[in-house]
């Protein structure tokens, strides 16, 4: 097994695997100034399809996390946003040639997001505490936009520090 140390989300850190979504400086008032618009904050980038808003129910797991598979959506772009303030971990893995080289993980603060780019190797939904409800934003087609890879090597995420 290889393990892996995961790190804060930052818009920095994640830059090359997609978008982190969370209230910034940029808001304007909305509704006679009794709410705020964090405007515009990921690139939804659909191929042959359109975008559709999904409710995911997914088991919360622990760390250290095991795991050995990754995917990829080649036609759209996929947002994790929690439906609660909670924390979850998120695992990218650049593309060496078609496939997953060695993944990163990262441990978004409560109220953060992530928008994976169209075609970005990533872990599943991973909670860390119930109730593991997520709004999710990607492509609804009647074709595949799903491409799986297992590691030959299992991969630990140890907690941080």
């Amino acid at each position: 097994m290889k393990r892996i140390v995961p790190a804060p989300l930052s818009s920095d850190a994640f830059a090359a695997f997609g978008d982190v979504i969370e209230l910034g400086d940029q808001a304007f008032e909305i509704n006679a100034g009794l709410c705020d618009r964090h405007h515009d904050l990921a690139n939804v980038d659909i191929i042959d399809g359109r975008a559709g808003i999904s409710l995911f129910e997914a088991e919360p797991r622990a760390l250290p996390y095991t795991f050995d598979l990754v995917e990829r959506h080649p036609k759209g772009s996929q947002a994790f946003i929690p439906m609660s303030m909670t924390s979850f971990l998120v695992i990218v893995a650049p593309d060496e040639n078609g496939t997953p080289s060695t993944p990163l993980a990262f441990l978004t603060r409560p109220g953060q997001g992530v928008n994976f780019y169209r075609n970005t190797w990533h872990g599943v939904l991973t909670p860390l505490q119930s109730p593991g409800l997520f709004a999710v934003i990607d492509r609804i087609g009647d074709d595949t936009n799903l491409e799986e890879h297992i590691f030959e090597t299992q991969y630990v995420v140890d907690s941080p520090g």
